[in-house]
């Protein structure tokens, strides 16, 4: 079992009757997207999360095990008012934090501290527009899969300036790339 796990949510998982619930949490420019599987309101974390019943969904969390890969996972709400997908539209999200929880319910109490179950970035938003109503699919992804990027800095002093102004460490690189050095023995 996973070493995050608190006793109280261990002694939930045991009960004949268990009520997992999915939290999210999506950071985006126009405010936080603060969603749970249920319905109605939810306290976690000193925020208010709003229950998106059977409009919400979230693709399967996939963990790699003893292998190092990149994960993603795929946020969907559905029945958006039409009239409301210009928000989506005008919100800066990709590289902004996504994260995903599975708790415990026990009634209408939280149980335990819920499990971090996906922590990553947003990527590439989808919407599929009806005539009344919209579906906005938003996809994740891990932190890892930033080492699949080509790197575009350079050694140059240019390049350094942008992170170091003043520094003159690379400012000779362009003049001794042609200079022949001769070793004598």
């Amino acid at each position: 079992m996973r070493d995050d796990v608190t006793q109280a949510v261990k002694d939930e998982t045991v009960k004949g009757e268990v009520f997992p619930i999915l939290i999210a949490k999506l950071e985006t420019s126009q405010g936080n997207v603060l969603v749970w599987s249920g319905i109605g309101l939810l306290e976690f974390n000193g925020e208010t999360y709003y229950g998106t019943g059977d409009v919400g969904s979230v693709s399967p969390v996939k963990e790699s095990g003893d292998e190092i890969r990149a994960n993603s996972v795929n946020f969907q709400l559905s029945g958006i008012p039409s009239e409301r997908i210009s928000v989506a539209l005008g919100a800066e999200y990709q590289g902004k934090p996504a994260k995903l929880w599975l708790g415990f319910m026990d009634g209408n109490d939280l149980i335990g501290d819920p499990i971090l179950l996906f922590s990553g970035r947003l990527d590439v938003m989808l919407i599929d527009e009806g005539p009344e109503t919209s579906t906005i699919t938003i996809t994740a992804e891990s932190k890892l899969a930033d080492l699949k990027r080509a790197r575009t800095r350079r050694y140059t002093d240019e390049d350094q300036q942008i992170d170091y102004p003043g520094d003159k460490f690379f400012e000779f690189v362009p003049s001794i790339q042609n200079v022949e050095i001769v070793w004598k023995g």
